[in-house]
């Protein structure tokens, strides 16, 4: 098929994973042979500076240098940081073309061998083939959806992965929600540079690894621009990959992990619950097909690369993907790939304590970690969020205390907090160690029996109304 270009693209017959394989193009009597060619699954990775840290840079690296050449059938790709105010065809630059796998560029000593430790640990999945904030990211049809590019000006997007990354720097925490966006913060600049060229790819899946940024901007927006991104992304590749890419591309994320310890501040609460349009969990409706890796409990409080903000503890975040993917990605059937989330609620009246089952078996990993918190005051004003300790917790029932609440419950919320728990130390987890979600809940009587209420567990209609 040609394009006004002037370039052109062809779409081969499906193919077997494998190789090596030669693939030549000829016109007249000139052609050009391409060589160790592999067919297999292309994953993209993309986000901020989390994704952007090295296999060097991480926990165990050395560990991760050594097996990097165990896998002779993967090829990884990394593109430069660039940005564009217009949409661009191709790449301006690439920092490492279609490689083998080598300690070398593992180890991120040199421009052009950085690969993204995140994006490395996911997709060495044995098989061939596999601060910005999310305005720049975004194409202005996503912003637009979310009524932001108005307000805005011009637009932005994402980053790479058969591994191909892209990433871009970190957002500095100081930036006022208030500023004037530029350079790479610019809306858009890096869906035109970054991604754009990359839609006639056909991708099997992508991994996003942003949203340290959005809790210092545009926060409370980001249960609009995030699905929006998803939703523009699968549409523009679906398109640009002559319909080879599915139509619901499967889209794994990590969800926030922490940055200060003692911080009163709850944007990073706020936006890991936005993270999943506000459901808690994911795949939901408005997130379909997608995954999450739960990282509050991979937090870091050394200062070595860049500070806590970027935990280094990259293996389990990959874990945690990995798990998503063969259930969402590939459909492996009775995997646990998720923590356990609430999903009924009883508050004993007599006795002032309120019994929230879960869906899966419960592991109480640390007694002392504070992490439930209930609202008890008039939903016309914000919350005045109590303790709500921990007494007791069962199979799949957390007992809590109520002091001071008595009967007037009118939302529950857990981990909620910028730092919620120590290094794998959260209080919740299931038997196969993935932490509880942190979640944020409405609660609405439904019966009355034998001195217990019944509450529904409701999405708020409204998170300000609570004051989050």
């Amino acid at each position: 098929m040609h394009k006004p270009s002037g370039t052109w693209t062809t779409i081969l017959d499906p193919m077997d994973q494998g190789g090596p394989y030669a693939l030549t193009a000829r016109q007249g009597s000139e052609n050009v042979t391409l060589r160790d060619i592999y067919f297999g699954d292309v994953w993209l990775c993309s986000g901020q500076s989390n994704m952007a840290m090295t296999v060097l840079q991480i926990t165990n690296a050395s560990q991760e240098l050594a097996a990097a050449s165990r896998y002779p059938y993967v090829r990884v790709f990394a593109a430069a940081p660039s940005r564009s105010d217009i949409e661009l065809e191709d790449l301006e630059r690439i920092d490492l073309p279609w490689s083998i796998p080598t300690r070398t560029w593992a180890m991120g000593i040199s421009p052009t061998s950085r690969l993204s430790a995140g994006c490395w640990d996911v997709t060495s999945m044995k098989r061939p083939g596999g601060g910005t904030p999310i305005e720049a990211w975004s194409s202005p049809r996503a912003l637009r959806a979310c009524g932001l590019l108005e307000d805005m000006g011009r637009a932005g997007c994402s980053k790479p992965g058969l591994v191909f990354s892209t990433f871009s720097p970190a957002l500095p925490p100081s930036i006022s929600p208030h500023q004037h966006l530029s350079g790479p913060q610019t809306p858009s600049v890096l869906w035109n540079a970054m991604i754009h060229p990359l839609l006639n790819m056909t991708l099997r899946g992508i991994a996003w690894y942003q949203g340290e940024a959005n809790a210092f901007l545009h926060t409370d927006q980001y249960n609009c621009t995030f699905p929006a991104l998803i939703a523009d992304w699968r549409r523009e590749f679906h398109a640009g990959s002559g319909r080879q890419t599915d139509p619901l591309l499967p889209f794994g994320f990590v969800q926030l992990s922490t940055y200060r310890r003692q911080s009163r501040q709850d944007g990073f609460a706020r936006l890991r619950w936005h993270q999943t349009a506000d459901v808690g969990v994911v795949p939901n409706a408005r997130m379909p097909r997608t995954f999450m890796a739960v990282a509050m409990d991979l937090c870091d409080d050394s200062l070595l690369f860049l500070g806590s903000i970027h935990p280094r503890d990259k293996q389990n975040v990959a874990h945690r993907l990995q798990l998503g993917a063969r259930a969402v990605a590939y459909g492996e059937k009775n995997l646990v790939f998720q923590g356990p989330y609430p999903t009924r609620a009883v508050l004993e009246v007599p006795r002032a304590l309120l019994n929230v089952t879960y869906s899966q078996q419960l592991v109480w990993r640390r007694r002392d970690t504070p992490a439930f918190e209930v609202c008890c005051s008039s939903p016309v004003s914000p919350c005045g969020w109590l303790p709500a300790p921990v007494v007791a917790v069962g199979s799949h029932t957390v007992t809590l205390a109520l002091p001071g609440c008595g009967t007037l419950v009118l939302a529950l919320r857990y981990a909620w907090a910028e730092w919620p728990c120590e290094y794998q130390s959260c209080a919740l987890y299931n038997t196969q160690g993935l932490p509880a979600p942190p979640f944020l809940l409405e609660t609405l009587r439904s019966s009355n029996r034998a001195g217990d209420m019944e509450l529904l567990l409701l999405h708020p209609s409204s998170s300000l109304a609570w004051g989050v």
